[in-house]
């Protein structure tokens, strides 16, 4: 089919995905090529203490993205779309969006950025003998039981940002397992929450005499291929306002941005991995066998078909390299200069390649909020040289660089030495991977592993989040291929249907960059000491 016919079709998917700074809406076609993109530009407030997004912001960017993308197709192809294949709804996982039996929002939207849940985290994660990050919505739901907070004996509803877009949108509380994985540890092998770990939570609160028990209040648990809703009428009114949008679309699982990382890089097999890099980044491995240990650094999720991961999920990353190209923008601007976006990133992410390995004795710290993964409530960005410092602009862009996986690479270092977890392949996805080899070329440094980026590297979770829609679809039998059979498992999809004559490229690590990062690790760890002190005392 040409484009045209996949859209009248209706063998197409749209995937939704809420990410950081960026709502972005893909019209994929049943073979996983994009037709049409929109997005909407958006970004969290410190309001109170809390890094939140208000509901009007949520549901409006909601329209603004969809609407970008139905417009890109009327221009395009002068059709006004009215049905599609399947729906999918991804976004930032974690968090804490809890609801009374109205379904009204008892709170305000608390991110995973927040890092105010560390008693909770700690008492969790030895009750349980498992790793509870702070941002994980029980972690949120457990403080806030121990702040004595008068909301939590009306919760009726506890999700995720997915799942709540997923419930407007078909009535449904479900969401996909790998999101799930972010709010109640998984046992993989029934493919639902841990029931030990669910006992012994209730057990733990039933002195408080809530009106509920923790599974009266978690969203059901769906794998990917499943039938996860359809849209209702009032749910294509409130994704499209001007009513074009047909009610009855199936809906996949929703899922996070970690699921739908997974299914944009191929990457839901056995020891196979990726990293996604933008606001946050995290790198996720999925395991043939469990962990010996139990580690903070490290959170275990799941596939969005539910096997394990191993994942290093840090709070920093793309955010100080973005403030600093707005800086060199004014520069430009002061000096009368051309101040284009595209040429600055260009010239930051070019120009590290000229810089030393080892940054020339150039550090930096990029958090601008907490990072637990190195024990930071707070954060406080900072360059710091020792006056013989090689400070030239290929040092800072490439410490900027470094510094944004730096964190990263502390946690991957315990997964990959003291565990010896095998790893076959990393593919990168995200911002940090659109300018070609930079990106890439200091991720392979960092993780000491081939890092591979696909032609869609710079799609993220929002054509992720199609795929899986697309994968729900075809296991519903609405949207059939040839040659393939039917109940074909994910990675089979992934591998006969979507990713077939994918174009990747592959860099291995130089063995130059590999000893400079161990140099400026070197220069980072001694640095963290500063940043203590910033935060304690600027």
């Amino acid at each position: 089919m040409d484009k045209k016919e996949w859209i009248n079709s209706g063998k197409t998917a749209i995937g939704i995905e809420f990410g950081s700074t960026r709502i972005k809406t893909v019209l994929a076609a049943a073979d996983g090529s994009v037709l049409a993109q929109g997005s909407h530009t958006w970004e969290s407030h410190l309001v109170g203490g809390i890094w939140t997004y208000g509901m009007d912001e949520i549901i409006g960017g909601l329209q603004k993205s969809y609407a970008d993308m139905a417009k890109q197709v009327e221009n395009s192809y002068d059709i006004t779309l009215t049905k599609v294949g399947a729906i999918g709804i991804s976004a930032m996982m974690h968090g804490y969006l809890p609801f009374d039996k109205d379904g009204n929002l008892l709170t305000s939207f608390r991110t995973w950025q927040n890092t105010m849940t560390a008693q909770a985290a700690g008492e969790l994660t030895k009750l349980f003998n498992f790793n509870i990050p702070q941002r994980w919505s029980i972690a949120h739901l457990y403080q806030a039981h121990l702040n004595g907070e008068e909301h939590v004996k009306e919760i009726a509803h506890l999700t995720t940002l997915a799942g709540f877009i997923h419930w407007r949108l078909t009535g449904e509380r479900v969401l996909g397992i790998g999101d799930a994985s972010g709010m109640f540890p998984i046992d993989s092998t029934i493919r639902d929450y841990d029931k030990d770990m669910i006992a012994k939570f209730d057990e733990k609160i039933a002195p408080a005499g809530y009106p509920w028990k923790i599974l009266d209040i978690l969203p059901k648990i769906a794998c990917a291929g499943a039938d996860a809703g359809r849209l209702t009428k009032e749910g294509a009114l409130l994704l499209d306002p001007k009513g074009n949008l047909q009610e009855g679309i199936l809906l996949c699982p929703p899922e996070g941005d970690a699921g739908t990382g997974m299914t944009a890089t191929n990457s839901v097999a056995l020891r196979t991995g990726n990293v996604s890099a933008g606001t946050s980044v995290f790198a996720m491995v999925v395991l043939e066998k469990a962990l010996k240990n139990v580690y903070e650094e490290i959170d275990m999720v799941t596939t969005p078909i539910g096997d394990p991961v191993a994942m290093v999920h840090c709070n920093n990353c793309t955010s100080e390299i973005n403030a600093w190209a707005g800086i060199f923008k004014g520069f430009l601007e002061a000096a009368g200069a051309a101040a284009d976006m595209n040429m600055v990133y260009k010239a930051i992410f070019e120009g590290a390649l000229e810089g030393k390995p080892d940054c020339g004795g150039v550090v930096g710290c990029n958090y601008i909020a907490g990072e637990p993964v190195t024990g930071f409530v707070q954060g406080r960005p900072m360059v710091l040289r020792r006056p013989n410092a090689e400070f030239t602009f290929a040092n800072f862009v490439r410490m900027q660089l470094m510094s944004a996986v730096a964190t990263l690479k502390l946690g991957m270092d315990i997964l990959t030495k003291n565990e010896s977890v095998p790893i076959d392949k990393m593919y990168g996805h995200g911002g940090y991977f659109k300018t070609p080899v930079t990106g890439q070329k200091i991720m392979a440094a960092a993780l000491g592993a081939p890092v591979s980026v696909m032609k869609t590297a710079g799609e993220g979770g929002s054509w992720g989040i199609a795929v899986l829609a697309l994968y729900s679809a075809f296991m519903a039998g609405e949207i059939g291929y040839e040659g393939i059979a039917a109940n074909l498992p994910l990675d089979g999809f992934l591998d006969d249907v979507i990713m077939k004559g994918q174009e990747s490229s592959t860099l291995e690590p130089d063995e130059e960059d590999v000893k400079g990062f161990a140099a400026f690790m070197e220069n980072y760890n001694a640095m963290l000491e500063v940043e203590k002190a910033a935060v304690g005392g600027f």
